[in-house]
C-alpha cells in the first residue's frame, strides 16, 4: 500500500512538471519569458577582407549588442546567396529572400537609372562634397527612391572612387583611351560615357572580370581601390589612372516588409547601428586608399595622376551623358547632388 502511494505521489509530481514546463512555454511565446532570436541574412558583395564585408561585420555586432544578443544578423560576403550576380542580389532583397544588403548605388540603377545620379561623371569631386550630399538632400532624395522599390534605406558606406586600370598604356588624355576594351558594369549609364570617351565598353558581371583580365578578352576595369586590392585586379593590370571619376556609394538596404515586422525598439537599434558601421566602413576605406595605391606600385603598377586640366578635357567630352540622362534621372535629383 505505501509503495503504491509513493507512486501516485511521483506520478502527480512528474504531471505537475510537465503542466508548469507548458505553463513557461506558454509564458515565453507570450512575452512573459525570453523572447526566440530574430536571425536575420544580409548579402554583401565585397569579398572576405574587403571594407564591405568588415563595414557589416561591424553592423553585426553592434545589432547585436544594441538589442541584447535578441537580433543576430548572419553576412554572407562574395555575393554567395545570388550566386555572384549583383542584381539578383537586389531582386533578392526587395522580395525578402535575404534581408538586408550592402549593393552600390551603381547595381540599383540597373532596375531604376535614377539611381545612377551619385555616379554621373564628376559630378560629386571630392569626400567633402560627397558627405555633405549624401547626409542631406540627395540622400534624402535616394532614400525615397528605395521606399518605393521596398527597401528601407539605413545608410550609406562607400566603394570610393572609381579608378581607370589597364594593361596597354598610361592613360592621362581622353586620346590615351580611345579603343580600350574597357570593362564596366552592366547600366547604360556607363555605355554611353565611355562611348564618348572613344572607348570600347563591354558589360560583364564582376565575377567574370579577372579571368576576362588574365585572358586579355578585355584591356581594362574601373573600380575603386579597395575592389581592385581586394579581387587582386592588380595581379593582372599594369597601369592605373587615378582620375576620380565616378563616385561608388554603397547604400545599406533593409527589406521594408521585413523591417516593419520588427519591434520598435528593433527597428530603432537597427537604424542606429546602420549609421555606426557606415560611418566606420568609410573611414577605414578612405584610410586604406593611400596604402593601397602605393602597394599598387610596389607590386610594378604605373600609377598616373590625371592633372585638372585634363580632367577638364575629359569632363567636355562626357556632357552628353548629362544631356542624356537629365530627362531619365530629372533636374531635381541631379541638383540635389550639386
Amino acid at each position: 500500500m505505501f509503495k503504491k502511494i509513493i507512486a501516485v505521489a511521483t506520478s502527480m509530481v512528474l504531471v505537475g512538471s510537465l503542466l508548469v514546463g507548458c505553463g513557461g512555454k506558454t509564458a515565453s511565446s507570450g512575452g512573459g519569458g525570453k523572447k526566440d532570436k530574430v536571425r536575420l541574412k544580409m548579402s554583401v558583395t565585397g569579398s572576405d577582407s574587403s571594407t564591405w564585408t568588415k563595414g557589416a561585420q561591424k553592423f553585426a555586432e553592434l545589432v547585436k549588442e544594441k538589442t541584447n544578443g535578441e537580433v543576430e544578423i548572419k553576412v554572407y560576403p562574395n555575393e554567395q546567396l545570388s550566386g555572384g550576380n549583383q542584381g539578383k542580389g537586389i531582386e533578392m532583397l526587395r522580395n525578402g529572400a535575404t534581408d538586408l544588403s550592402f549593393h552600390s548605388n551603381i547595381i540599383y540603377s540597373i532596375m531604376d537609372e535614377r539611381f545612377g545620379v551619385i555616379s554621373l561623371p564628376w559630378l560629386l569631386p571630392d569626400y567633402e562634397t560627397v558627405d555633405a550630399k549624401l547626409n542631406g538632400k540627395g540622400g534624402e532624395a535616394i532614400n525615397e527612391i528605395l521606399d518605393e522599390i521596398g527597401v528601407v534605406g539605413l545608410g550609406f558606406g562607400e566603394n570610393g572612387f572609381r579608378q581607370l586600370t589597364n594593361t596597354k598604356k598610361a592613360v592621362n588624355t581622353p586620346e590615351d583611351i580611345s579603343g580600350l576594351k574597357i570593362r564596366v558594369p552592366g547600366i547604360k549609364m556607363y555605355i554611353s560615357l565611355y562611348k564618348a570617351l572613344g572607348a570600347d565598353p563591354i558589360a560583364m558581371n564582376f565575377s567574370e572580370v579577372f579571368t576576362a583580365l588574365q585572358q586579355k578578352a578585355i584591356d581594362g576595369q574601373e573600380n575603386p581601390t579597395d575592389i581592385i586590392t581586394s579581387s587582386k585586379i592588380y595581379e593582372v593590370q599594369d597601369h592605373l589612372s587615378v582620375w576620380n571619376y565616378s563616385y561608388d556609394s554603397i547604400i545599406l538596404g533593409m527589406n521594408k516588409a521585413k523591417f516593419e515586422s520588427l519591434k520598435p525598439e528593433h527597428q530603432e537599434a537597427i537604424k542606429e547601428a546602420a549609421i555606426e558601421a557606415c560611418d566606420y566602413q568609410v573611414e577605414i576605406n578612405r584610410q586604406a586608399e593611400d596604402e593601397q595605391l602605393k602597394m599598387f606600385e610596389e607590386r610594378g603598377m604605373t600609377i598616373t595622376t590625371v592633372t585638372k586640366e585634363n580632367i577638364e578635357a575629359f569632363k567636355q567630352k562626357v556632357s552628353s551623358v548629362y544631356t542624356e540622362y537629365e530627362p531619365i534621372m530629372g533636374k531635381e535629383l541631379i541638383d540635389a547632388f550639386r
